[in-house]
């Protein structure tokens, strides 16, 4: 039952992902949750630190595309700040939006990553497709009421079914 939404890999921030890694896994293409993932949700620009990251991807040569349930307004001009295209009020986890960047990309399943800090949306949406997900501890700040009163509250109990799948391994959220 848990299987569709367990990350493939669990970091505490993005660059704790080896990209080098993701392309020896044959992963050409990132598609990137916006809020809480890559800024957080009560700010309208990316940290420094983030756009050096998205800088580092493009120079390994991946393709990048933020999938997210926002806004038009707010992901376009996120998306345009940073140079990569995006697909907004994704109704993730729906399959149509990650369809819907891996064309934009020109890739296939097997070649793309999805990064996001929700279970029920993130995860469970790239792990229907097949996707490589990892799951990154959400950024600090204000969280949208329903995430916190309704998709933390559960995800903790699957983090504590994956933590026990782990063999005793620890994962902090």
């Amino acid at each position: 039952m848990f299987k569709l939404l367990y990350p493939k890999l669990y970091v505490a921030k993005l660059f704790d992902i080896d990209l080098a890694e993701l392309q020896e896994k044959g992963i050409y293409a990132i598609l990137l949750d916006l809020d809480n993932t890559i800024v957080p949700r009560d700010q309208d620009c990316c940290p420094d630190e983030i756009k050096q990251w998205i800088k580092k991807a493009k120079k390994h040569g991946f393709k990048l595309c933020i999938v997210s349930n926002n806004s038009p307004a707010r992901v376009q001009a996120l998306a345009s700040s940073l140079d990569i295209p995006a697909v907004y009020r994704a109704v993730k986890p729906a399959r149509r939006p990650f369809i819907q960047a891996m064309k934009l990309l020109g890739v296939t399943p097997d070649q793309t990553a999805v990064i996001g800090d929700q279970i029920f949306t993130d995860v469970l949406g790239g792990n229907r497709l097949g996707l490589y997900t990892i799951l990154v501890v959400p950024l600090p700040g204000r969280e949208f009421w329903a995430t916190r009163l309704f998709s933390r509250r559960l995800e903790k109990v699957v983090l504590w079914h994956l933590a026990r799948k782990m063999s005793g391994g620890s994962v902090a959220r």
